[in-house]
């Protein structure tokens, strides 16, 4: 059963938060030391662009030839190469760091959770969300198929965490279709969303953009959008397009294609004044919830 998760890390000192953030586009391969070095190379263009927040995309530690691969390199929550990778950058840049997804071990044997970790500053793990939807399709067009819950454990906690940029909520990849999930999120005051993503070529022209500007659009929130992007040794090739876009819709910042950053400034006192001024959230007449008969 889905339930919600609140977690209060941080307080916001200052009602006009104006703050700049990353998020960062790979094309991650199977070899791990080598996209982590990659990563790190990324978080310092981005930190010397003054980013204080940094978005790794999905699965940016490993895009194996097999979709086992990330199984045989899971960590125990609290411990590992990549948690203490994502430790180390974040306390040594001094930023707030999203760890796009790393494999934790699951309960279930064989599969991990597609674990999206929290950092800040001083290298502490501040919150843990689980990807809650997988990724179970067929693309005829390019004749795709994938089922993450072959590997997967599905996560069933929505997480919005206080930070010095404002409420921060995650979701991943394949989450950007379900709407009732940010809604949620805007439930428990979300002004802030980081998406790290790994997005199919196909799907990503006809959906990736609009999908990420209807989300900001209906939750009146920022949307921090880190994509793979481009071809990988496993055959797979991501869409890229990574994108920060504000509430009111608009496309502050974007990486079409390659490996890169993008950084934008986002702006609390702007998000509030689009809530006064367009009340859309005040005027909801159902809320999303789950009933058992």
């Amino acid at each position: 059963m889905l339930f919600r998760s609140v977690k209060n890390c941080y307080k916001c000192e200052s009602e006009n938060v104006v703050s700049k953030v990353a998020a960062i586009q790979m094309a991650s391969g199977p070899n791990v030391k080598a996209n982590l070095a990659e990563a790190e190379k990324l978080i310092k263009i981005a930190v010397q662009q003054e980013a204080e927040l940094v978005v790794l995309p999905e699965n940016f530690a490993i895009m194996g030839m097999a979709e086992t691969d990330k199984v045989k390199i899971a960590e125990d929550i609290g411990s590992g190469l990549l948690q203490d990778y994502l430790k180390e950058q974040a306390r040594k840049h001094n930023i707030w760091l999203v760890g796009g997804t790393i494999p934790v071990r699951s309960s279930e044997s064989g599969k991990v959770c597609a674990a999206c970790l929290l950092f800040n500053p001083q290298g502490e793990l501040v919150t843990r969300y689980d990807k809650i939807h997988l990724f179970d399709v067929t693309i005829e067009a390019s004749d795709e198929s994938y089922t993450e819950s072959e590997t997967i454990t599905p996560g069933d906690k929505v997480i919005v965490v206080d930070t010095p940029f404002g409420r921060l909520g995650l979701a991943v990849c394949y989450d950007l279709r379900f709407p009732e999930l940010f809604r949620a999120m805007v439930d428990l005051d979300m002004e802030i969303c980081a998406l790290p993503s790994a997005f199919t070529s196909l799907t990503g022209k006809v959906h990736w953009e609009s999908l990420l500007r209807s989300r900001a659009i209906e939750n009146l929130s920022y949307m921090i959008a880190a994509d793979q992007g481009g071809y990988h040794v496993g055959g797979r090739e991501t869409y890229g397009d990574s994108m920060i876009v504000d509430p009111w819709g608009q496309v502050l910042n974007r990486l079409p294609h390659g490996t890169g950053v993008v950084v934008a400034d986002i702006d609390i006192a702007k998000l509030e004044h689009n809530r006064k001024m367009f009340p859309a959230l005040n005027h909801k007449r159902f809320k999303c919830s789950l009933s058992v008969n």
